[in-house]
């Protein structure tokens, strides 16, 4: 099962890349968990300069936009 972080604030982009996320995960029909990091000190734990921010596995796939399904859907498949 993969693990997936939405590190943002709890801003609109924030909750579309959630809201993104999951329907990448619900189409693709893999098995995941995910996680909103809204605490300040975690989020900068990881290297990203703007929110929001999305991790997969603990590796930082994207920073400071939302992406689209199909990038998220690569991105777990791979």
């Amino acid at each position: 099962m993969l693990t997936i972080k939405v590190l943002g604030s709890g801003c609109a982009n924030c909750k579309k890349l959630e809201a993104t996320a999951r329907q990448a995960v619900e189409n693709s029909g893999i098995e995941a968990e995910i996680i909103k990091v809204t605490d300040h000190d975690e989020i900068w734990k990881y290297p990203i300069m703007a929110t929001p921010g999305l991790v997969i596995n603990e590796k930082v796939v994207s920073a400071g936009r939302i992406p689209s399904e199909e990038e998220i859907a690569g991105w777990l498949k791979a």
